[in-house]
């Protein structure tokens, strides 16, 4: 049969170019189930409510900030080692309204100490705003216009040198179709951790993965990381949004979630 050649745009280039960056990753992964009644309530009362991969991303820096394994990434050029970077970056996979054909990664540097709101907003505008006017998303489309040698060159550097590394991939990545019906996501990335998650249940479960570099760390401490996690969301991401909410409009569901039994590794 005849096809029709189409010609690749610079979009959908830079997600090749980061599958190209993928391979060779040691990807593991563990899901769970997690219970974020208080959060997912907090959340509900609110009229304008921050994306989930927003919060996540809040939850994951603040636990990386009690475990420096989460931020840390792996090199392997000139030489085989470890870089711990001083505080999480969170790329977020988002889909341009000016780019149908493409995503992009919006990163936020430090969401832990980032409100969530303000977070939110960002990236809601780096939605909705043409490409262009984001400067990382500038910074991005500036790298994938060049000729290939060029661009494997400038991927090889960010990925290599640990303070670049931080700048230009991060050490989160969080993805998800749960706003276009739910589904699980095994994406790839460059690494070190992938977050992803689906729909929040009625009464307040919800299915998270995360997949990592193993040669980080092991499955036994992202295991405690999520219980940890749990703890995180209902507790202190929840209180910033409870301030949020008008007085008198606290959920019903408003205990602190207690600590609980670590260990579990997969639902």
């Amino acid at each position: 049969m005849r096809g029709t050649v189409r010609k690749i745009t610079t979009p959908r280039r830079v997600v090749i170019d980061l599958m190209h960056a993928s391979r060779g990753v040691p990807f593991v992964a563990v899901r769970r189930t997690l219970n974020i009644a208080r959060l997912a309530s907090a959340r509900s009362a609110l009229s304008q409510r921050p994306a989930w991969a927003v919060i996540f991303a809040k939850g994951f820096a603040a636990l990386a900030r009690e475990e420096p394994r989460l931020r840390t990434v792996f090199l392997k050029w000139p030489y085989a080692r470890f870089y711990e970077l001083p505080q999480t970056v969170a790329n977020i996979v988002v889909a341009p309204t000016a780019s149908p054909d493409g995503v992009m990664l919006f990163p936020i540097k430090a969401p832990d100490l980032v409100p969530l709101m303000e977070a939110d907003t960002a990236l809601r505008n780096a939605k909705s705003e043409p490409i262009e006017s984001t400067p990382f998303f500038r910074k991005t489309l500036s790298v994938t216009r060049l000729p290939l040698p060029l661009r494997r060159l400038a991927w090889a550097i960010g990925l290599n040198i640990g303070r670049q590394r931080g700048n230009f991939f991060g050490t989160l990545l969080i993805t998800s179709v749960a706003a276009f019906g739910g589904g699980e996501v095994e994406a790839l990335g460059p690494g070190p951790y992938i977050f992803s998650y689906d729909r929040v249940t009625d009464d307040g479960f919800i299915d998270v993965m995360v997949r990592w570099d193993h040669r980080i760390t092991d499955a036994a401490d992202i295991g405690i990381a999520l219980s940890r996690l749990e703890q995180i969301l209902n507790n202190q991401v929840a209180d910033e949004l409870l301030a949020l909410a008008p007085e008198g409009q606290e959920p019903a569901s408003h205990e602190r979630i207690a600590s609980r039994q670590v260990g579990r590794i997969s639902r």
